[in-house]
Order: C-alpha cells, then structure tokens, then sequence
C-alpha cells in the first residue's frame, strides 16, 4: 500500500481561505477514484519560515493507481492549487510504502 503525502507551508495571511479551500480540494482528489482514503493533520513544529503546515495523506489504491493519479490529475488538480494561492502555498510531495500496521486492541 502507498500513501502520496502532500505537506504544505500555508502563509498566515490566507491561512483559513486555504484550509476551507483544502477541505474542498480533499473529496475532488478522492472523487478521482486513485485513492481509498486521506487525512488532513496539521503540523505541530512550528516553522522556521513561518506560516501554518499541514499535511494530507492520500493512501493509494495501489502503486500502479498513484502512477495513474500523476499520468491523469495532477497537473490539473496542483494547478488549481496555485492559480487560488500563487507562492502564498509551498507545498512537497513524498510517496511512503506501508510497510505494515498495527493497531491497539483494548
């Protein structure tokens, strides 16, 4: 299983017109049918740079479905992102393979 993780460093400025933004952004990535699943955390570090950091984690459907993702969307859906917040976003992407899970049984 892959997770695609997107974090981004959010100027202060535009903080909450992101996040609404993102929380729409989120189910147009889903609805793309390439991933099962995302989580939006905030990053709780405070930054050199400043700026509010969140990270979204999309687990893909397969290795083959995020390759798809890049060939098919996400030119499209990354645009969108800069044509609203321009450099006021900076954001990096990195692939993470599960490697495995464990869970807590109470």
């Amino acid at each position: 299983m892959i997770i695609y993780n997107v974090t981004s460093n959010i100027d202060e400025s535009i903080h909450q017109k992101w996040l609404e933004w993102v929380k729409e952004h989120i189910p147009q990535v889903l609805s793309t049918g390439y991933f099962t699943e995302a989580k939006l955390t905030k990053v709780l570090v405070k930054e050199d740079l400043g700026g509010v950091t969140y990270s979204v984690q999309y687990r893909a459907k397969s290795r083959e479905a995020l390759e798809a993702y890049y060939k098919n969307e996400a030119a499209k859906l990354r645009q969108d992102a800069v044509k609203h917040f321009g450099d006021r976003v900076l954001s990096f992407r990195t692939e993470l393979e599960i490697i495995d899970e464990y869970t807590v049984s109470y």
